[in-house]
């Protein structure tokens, strides 16, 4: 889990008696996005990496996951933040990400996953399959020098996992799951 916001004295939207110290994070998997309790007398900073999994003993600064959150529900802090953070994510899990580009699969006869990324065309598309059928990419660096104009790959990615946080219509979700449908009875 990335840290995404720290709000030590809680939401300034809430009344007084409601506010609660909070943290948003994202999940490096699915890029869940959660609203967690941290303990008390922790900080944190943006883009730091935490563990908040079941093990409650090895959480050193989350006391609880409060639960899933959408984007909408995130501060306007978090939302700043979120695509830098997605990007480290994308980074630090470049294999993924590279078997990704090595792998990925048509859709249909006409449309291609590759296609889905922002800003990533079919002339494009084409020659990340053409260059790929030669050899694997091993990194982003070697994918920009193989394939003419292409320029940050990891930025390709992180733009398409925010596309999919913040539009909850995304008909394909490559990297997060669908958003929380809430119930308004």
């Amino acid at each position: 889990m990335y840290i995404l916001d720290y709000l030590p004295k809680g939401r300034g939207d809430l009344p007084p008696h409601k506010r609660h110290p909070t943290v948003y994070g994202i999940g490096e998997n699915q890029f869940t996005l959660l609203e967690l309790v941290p303990k008390s007398d922790s900080s944190f900073t943006i883009g730091e990496r935490i563990y908040v999994g079941k093990d409650a003993n090895k959480r050193q600064k989350i006391a609880k996951i409060k639960g899933r959150i959408n984007y909408e529900d995130m501060t306007s802090s978090a939302h700043g933040e979120m695509f830098y953070v997605i990007l480290d994510i994308v980074k630090n899990n470049k294999e993924r990400f590279l078997k990704f580009y090595n792998e990925a699969p048509a859709i249909s006869t006409r449309f291609h996953v590759l296609e889905l990324l922002p800003g990533l065309g079919k002339k494009m598309m084409h020659d990340i399959l053409e260059e790929r059928k030669k050899k694997p990419f091993t990194s982003f660096e070697e994918m920009c020098e193989r394939i003419d104009f292409l320029r940050a790959p990891d930025r390709l990615i992180a733009k398409r996992i925010e596309l999919e946080l913040t539009d909850p219509d995304q008909k394909y979700r490559l990297f997060t799951r669908p958003p929380i449908q809430k119930s308004y009875y």
